[in-house]
């Protein structure tokens, strides 16, 4: 019996025999195309066998994707940020360490702290997209281009509701190139994609996949939860990166990944191109905050209960649970228990789905949301406008009492809005706590809301002012935190 099988097929007069293992043989006569294309043509095609396709040319072996990453290229740079930090020997808060070897040993030493990232120029005149996180808190900010040349950059926006932050090349006299902005809503799963950025500092890096979901609004990264999930390998240094479509347009800022390793795993999470719009047309505005559509209610999302309670046709939505007065909303005449299915002609399943649907939309005019009241849908139209803002007072309390080194300010819709706090608190909020202080000791956090103290009700930051240096033995405090009310009561 033969040591190695062959199935010998006839076509077109010619035999070819092709071995169970080993290389094909063929005759002389028949081209390595024809031949494979026999095999496949007449081997038995049976439930669940796999039709495979030969190249119909030998140009079709040279498809490539090198004619888009060449165009795209160009305008992805590094984005490298630097810090200084404290070191600080930990020994050196012992006292016995202290009197022992003196004030000055281990003492604080400077250092300097660097991250890596990746970046987009979205504009001619030099300006970048890039990741909050990459540059947050960096003394100096310096961008890589694709030639491999280097410029100093100044930070323009910052925005960490979004993690997105907008640079700007301090010398603005040369003109980049840019990656024109898709649309990340015509995005469908399946389709293919790029990702382009500097992983691991190795250098300029392209990898592509495909889009693995839309509308991922359950991942936690960022205030406005709603990604482009893809396939494409992601890793530490791609952070700011680009995604991009197969007519070479920006779709998506790389932004974060899933992983138990640390390296990519196939899942990678990318800020919508559509919300970069917004971002960057704060930036352009000359404004050093994003300015955004504020709707001024509160929204919850309609659970399968509450669907069956509000007769809907699917468990799906948003329900309205208080309106600011006021308010576009209250404007508008929504009221509580409507149920927020569509914004514009984009369904919303859930609050991050409506609040990046309402918040991409440009300031001016009106967009319609369908809304379900009393079991029957209809639009109503919203104004699209920004929160109304109000003098802040910002002050740093210093008169010893709880809230000594708290640094608080009067609450406005805007302020609330930037602190993530529901539209119709009202108030004094805690902005920062300084190191050491009072405050910190007793736990007081940024967002904390004061009610009142000792009874007294705390309406503007000067009252609780006035409440700390009038001084007290006992501290009977109402804050709200979380949307929960926490009472507490602590020692002079």
């Amino acid at each position: 019996m033969a040591s190695l099988r062959a199935l010998l097929l006839r076509r077109r007069g010619a035999y070819i025999s092709v071995p169970t293992t080993g290389t094909v043989v063929m005759p002389d006569r028949l081209s390595l195309i024809s031949a494979l294309a026999a095999v496949v043509l007449l081997l038995p095609q049976g439930a669940g066998a796999q039709t495979r396709v030969v190249p119909p040319s030998p140009e079709a072996l040279r498809m490539s994707y090198a004619p888009i990453v060449k165009r795209v290229v160009p305008a992805v740079v590094t984005v490298s940020a630097a810090r200084t930090v404290q070191n600080r020997n930990p020994l050196m808060d012992d006292p016995f360490f202290r009197r022992f070897f003196g004030p000055q040993f281990g003492g604080p030493s400077e250092r300097e702290q660097k991250s890596l990232g990746s970046g987009v120029i979205v504009d001619p005149s030099g300006l970048v997209v890039t990741n909050n996180h990459v540059i947050d808190g960096a003394d100096q900010v310096k961008i890589t281009l694709a030639d491999k040349r280097e410029l100093a950059v100044d930070v323009v926006l910052k925005d960490a509701r979004t993690d997105l932050a907008v640079l700007r090349v301090k010398d603005g006299a040369e003109r980049f190139p840019v990656l024109e902005f898709g649309n990340s809503d015509g995005l469908e799963v399946g389709d293919v994609v790029l990702a382009v950025g500097n992983p691991f500092g190795v250098g300029q890096t392209v990898t592509h996949g495909i889009v693995s979901a839309v509308a991922r609004t359950q991942i936690g990264i960022t205030d406005y939860q709603f990604f482009i999930q893809t396939d494409a390998a992601i890793n530490l240094g791609n952070s700011g990166g680009a995604l991009v479509d197969m007519a070479g347009r920006l779709v998506g800022i790389n932004t974060a990944i899933f992983s138990r390793s640390g390296g990519s795993q196939g899942v990678g999470f990318a800020i919508p191109v559509n919300m970069v719009r917004v971002v960057v047309a704060s930036a352009k505005g000359g404004g050093s905050a994003v300015k955004r559509p504020w709707l001024g209610a509160n929204l919850q999302t309609v659970t399968p209960e509450l669907s069956r309670a509000f007769d809907l046709k699917r468990p799906g939505g948003v329900v309205v649970t208080s309106v600011t007065e006021k308010s576009p909303a209250a404007r508008a005449g929504l009221k509580l228990g409507d149920v927020i299915v569509a914004v514009g002609d984009q369904v919303v399943d859930d609050p991050n789905a409506f609040n990046y649907r309402f918040t991409t939309h440009s300031l001016g005019g009106q967009i319609s949301l369908g809304v379900v009241r009393g079991g029957k849908e209809t639009k109503v139209p919203v104004a699209l406008e920004t929160a109304p803002e109000a003098p802040r007072d910002e002050i740093v309390i210093e008169a010893r009492s709880p809230f000594h080194g708290a640094k608080v300010a009067n609450l406005s819709p805007a302020l609330a809005e930037e602190m993530r706090l529901a539209s119709s608190t009202e108030g004094v909020v805690v902005l920062d706590i300084a190191d050491g202080t009072l405050a910190q000791q007793f736990g007081f956090q940024r967002g904390d809301v004061v009610l009142s103290v000792n009874n007294a009700k705390v309406a503007k930051t000067r009252d609780l002012e006035k409440i700390a240096q009038a001084g007290a033995r006992v501290w009977r405090v109402v804050i709200q935190r979380g949307g929960q009310q926490i009472s507490a009561v602590f020692g002079g």
